[in-house]
């Protein structure tokens, strides 16, 4: 009996983790107001009432798509602390942020131009996530910053921010014009505007 409670359970597991990949991919190609509950179940070849058994919407699939991301992503920034020089850190974090980024253009357009702006829990789930990320950034931005002694003039919040939106704004100008993503040149153009 507490075996096929087990197989149950890992069946259960597996189901999310698809639905969720499938709906990654739906939502990427067609941001969140094109994609459906029925969209979505007729991609994988299930009925709406076996998505419904496993998400309370389509909402909850997304922030669940957007919590799988920002892990990913989490995971790439942090390898960041792990360099020695300062100027290292934030060089490794731009391109692991790019990098990304490139990876996961479609949906950061989709997030951009596709999100309902009335969908508060949505929109808030986006902006804590965003919080988080800032939180990665700003130790390596303050490590930067003392390091080039500059530290009295500029709130490394501040910084954090500016840097998150300006690769955000390449990473978009990239994906809308269909352009190839080099990290390694961005980065540096990066690196010499800001520091």
């Amino acid at each position: 009996m507490t075996r096929n409670r087990s197989q149950a359970r890992i069946t259960g597991e597996q189901a999310r983790k698809n639905i969720i990949d499938t709906a990654r991919q739906f939502f990427s190609e067609y941001g969140y107001l094109g994609a459906s509950m029925s969209d979505i179940a007729a991609r994988l070849n299930v009925t709406k009432a076996a998505l419904y058994y496993h998400f309370a919407g389509k909402a909850e699939i997304f922030k669940n798509v957007l919590d799988e991301a920002f892990t990913e992503l989490s995971r790439s920034l942090t390898e960041a602390k792990s360099k020695k020089a300062p100027d290292k850190k934030v060089e490794y974090l731009i391109k692991a942020y790019l990098k990304f980024g490139a990876r996961e253009k479609s949906l950061t357009k989709a997030l951009v131009f596709k999100l309902a702006p009335h969908d508060e829990k949505i929109t808030g789930h986006i902006a804590a996530l965003r919080g988080q990320l800032i939180n990665l950034i700003q130790p390596v931005i303050e490590e930067v910053l003392k390091s080039k002694k500059i530290v009295k003039k500029i709130d490394s919040r501040t910084y954090a921010s500016l840097l998150t939106g300006m690769m955000d704004g390449l990473l978009l100008e990239y994906s809308l014009f269909k352009r190839k993503v080099n990290p390694d040149e961005i980065s540096g153009a990066i690196m010499a505007a800001l520091f």
